[in-house]
C-alpha cells in the first residue's frame, strides 16, 4: 500500500483510475500448494491472453454458492 491505497506491482491495461474490487482472502498454504495456486493462475492469464473468453466470476461464484 502506497498512501493508504494498494498498488498493483504487474503492468496492467486498465484506465487510468479504473476501479477494482478486491477481497482479502486468508490461506495457510504450504509452499507447494501456493506454487500450484500461482501456476493455475498464469496458466488461466495466458488462456485469456490467448483468446479463451473464460467464465464468467459471478456466475462461477454463484453455482459454487447454490452446492
Amino acid at each position: 500500500m502506497v498512501g493508504g491505497r494498494f498498488v498493483v506491482d504487474e503492468a496492467t491495461d486498465l484506465p487510468e483510475g479504473t476501479e477494482v474490487e478486491l477481497t482479502l482472502v486468508s490461506a495457510d498454504l504450504d509452499p507447494l500448494e501456493a506454487a500450484r495456486v500461482h501456476q493455475a493462475l498464469d496458466e488461466a492469464l495466458a488462456d485469456l491472453h490467448a483468446g479463451d473468453e473464460g467464465v464468467d466470476a459471478l456466475a462461477f461464484v454463484s453455482a459454487l454458492r447454490a452446492r
